[in-house]
């Protein structure tokens, strides 16, 4: 055997025990008549001794060869340690090595093999086993499984089976776009890999398979961001014979579970938000709740007086900055020149100094008095210390944009502690978006979604007659009545970052014939896009809804995280390449012609 135990595995009650031991040179000591080498496995580090007194001297001259990243066998006796280390697992012993056999040479890596490298990020993707090697990324990565073995536990303790769907499937206009696979038994033809499985899941409620759940990877041809990858994995479910509260109520479960077995937690309070309050208090629909700087709307209290700048904004809105009253003009000149950056793209920004003694001092005293002056600060919450931060203009820019800057100050204030956990439920979204370039609706979640129970019969049949409408005041009410529509959705939010989404399906042939239409599809594209789907609600299919996690998202903040890239064993980088085995590249014209594909670019 190539190994008795682990490199973490022994302690004080070993000595006097022989052991084998085999793994990589984390590094050596040679003092000549003494030679200590550190070998590390996945499990640990071990101190390895040899010397001129007990080790021959043919071994001697091999140990002095070992170089870093060697991979080598041991056999020695373990011995008390004379300088213990308190901060390794395995520091009060050492081995005394009897027997030495070196595996596998290594060539000296590109960078050091320690939690603190020395590694860029581009060259650790390009070397990315190197990096698995070191231990933030393998703790990552069995971190990353202990997370789904216990979601596996959790949802196979509620009765939930798991069932894999189809990689391969058709291509569909919804959603980001498809990356797509040509077919070479089917000329011209191409297969899409899938965004998610919501369509087999759904069938697999229509079969009868009333709690299905699958840990399964997606693909989504979309631009990158550090928590964003073009491949990802979710943890996607489906239950029948259930309404939205079955649904939270199972993965409120889950959640809890994650958090008291992951990290040690007991959650109580999963607070839930309207999308339209959480765009309204927040700006966004992933608020992060764990600590205050709630929007206060000041339209009312600023579009009184001659400022122009407010009295033609849309939205007029502020937030009070904890103790912002202590930063000096220059901080605060820094500040508006954050917010006026591309990324964010305010014109400006407006503040009032909250002093101790009760008085008012903003960038606009010359429009407004002390009087106007309490109400920004009653309208915000602000306190004594305080430094409330006002922007204004259309009322979706503006919200956004002051979403970045409470977000950016709960950084600047160290508010965001990874340590402290806070879930959410937003629900109620728009069941419609506008694409303000087309004038066409999409679906938010996706066509699937079903309205709130509350929605008029025959509403969404009205507002599709009405898309077309040419009089003014039709497509207005068309409008005005699209904007009311309540999806059965909901996104599960933690820490500010969507972990989870999802809603009650249509299971209604005719109401889902009726959202294709509204949707822009006509029947014939429906037909061809979801017949299948259509025809399978015609068999009995039961009321139904579900959910999908983004796993790597979880588990980074799970993790203390944000960014999952060291969660994912090989990830992309933000090119949407893998750097380490150069891909996507061409194909040879071979491959090309059997696939009955011709590329009009040069290689």
């Amino acid at each position: 055997m190539y190994r008795s135990h682990s490199c973490g595995e022994l302690r004080a009650s070993h000595i006097n025990t022989e052991v084998t031991l085999a793994g990589w040179v984390q590094k050596s000591r040679d003092k000549g008549f003494m030679i200590w080498v550190d070998l590390r496995d996945r499990y640990g580090i071990t101190q390895l001794i040899f010397d001129e007194e007990r080790t021959p001297k043919a071994m001697m001259e091999k140990a002095k060869s070992l170089g870093r990243e060697f991979v080598i066998q041991v056999t020695g006796t373990v011995i008390e340690r004379e300088s213990k280390n308190d901060k390794m697992a395995t520091g009060a012993i050492e081995v005394l090595v009897s027997e030495l056999e070196i595996l596998n040479k290594a060539k000296l890596p590109p960078f050091t093999i320690e939690g603190n490298t020395d590694g860029g990020e581009d060259i650790r993707m390009k070397y990315r086993y190197l990096d698995i090697r070191r231990n933030p990324v393998k703790d990552s990565l069995i971190f990353r499984h202990k997370v789904t073995m216990e979601v596996r536990k959790y949802l196979s303790n509620q009765e939930f089976i798991e069932i894999e769907t189809p990689y391969l499937i058709k291509s569909t206009p919804e959603g980001a776009r498809d990356f797509v696979v040509p077919s070479r038994m089917n000329e011209g033809q191409f297969y899409a890999l899938p965004q998610s499985p919501q369509t087999f899941k759904q069938l697999l409620m229509v079969g009868g398979m009333d709690k299905y759940f699958q840990i399964v990877k997606c693909f989504r041809d979309e631009d990158l961001r550090a928590d964003r990858q073009p491949e990802f994995t979710q943890i996607d479910c489906e239950m029948a014979f259930v309404e939205q509260e079955d649904i939270l109520n199972i993965f409120e479960g889950l959640t809890r579970h994650l958090l008291k077995e992951i990290n040690g937690i007991e959650i109580e309070k999963f607070p839930r938000m309207l999308f339209d309050d959480a765009m309204r208090l927040y700006g966004n629909d992933k608020p992060d709740i764990r600590f205050g700087m709630k929007f206060g709307e000041l339209n009312e209290v600023t579009q009184h007086k001659d400022f122009g700048v407010f009295n033609n904004a849309e939205l007029v809105v502020g937030i009070a900055v904890p103790g912002g009253n202590k930063y000096t003009r220059k901080e605060i000149d820094n500040l508006i020149k954050w917010v006026k950056r591309p990324q964010v793209g305010a014109l400006g920004m407006i503040y009032c100094r909250v002093n101790e003694d009760g008085t008012f001092k903003s960038s606009v005293d010359k429009f407004y008095n002390q009087e106007d002056l309490a109400k920004w600060v009653e309208v915000t919450g602000a306190k004594p210390g305080d430094l409330v931060c006002v922007l204004s203009g259309e009322t979706n820019k503006v919200r956004a944009q002051m979403s970045a800057l409470r977000m950016e100050m709960a950084e600047r204030l160290e508010l965001r502690d990874p340590k402290v956990f806070a879930p959410l439920w937003v629900i109620d979204f728009p069941l419609l978006e506008l694409d303000e370039e087309t004038g066409h609706y999409h679906a938010m979640h996706h066509p699937f979604t079903s309205p709130k129970e509350d929605t008029p019969e025959g509403f969404i049949e009205l507002a599709r007659q009405l898309t077309g409408a040419k009089d003014k005041e039709l497509r207005k009410k068309y409008r005005d009545n699209l904007n009311k529509l309540k999806a059965n959705a909901y996104d599960l939010v933690l820490n500010g970052n969507e972990i989870g989404g999802g809603s009650i399906r249509i299971h209604d042939k005719k109401m889902q014939a009726n959202m294709f239409k509204l949707l822009g599809f006509s029947e014939e594209e429906a037909r061809a896009q979801f017949g299948f789907l259509m025809d399978a609600f015609e068999y009995g299919a039961p009321p139904h809804g579900g959910l999908a996690f983004g796993l790597d998202r979880l588990v980074a903040i799970l993790g203390g995280q944000e960014t999952i890239r060291d969660f994912i064993a090989f990830p992309k980088n933000n090119s949407g390449r893998d750097v380490m085995i150069d891909a996507p590249a061409f194909i040879d014209d071979e491959q090309l012609k059997e696939l009955s594909l011709k590329l009009n670019i040069q290689k």
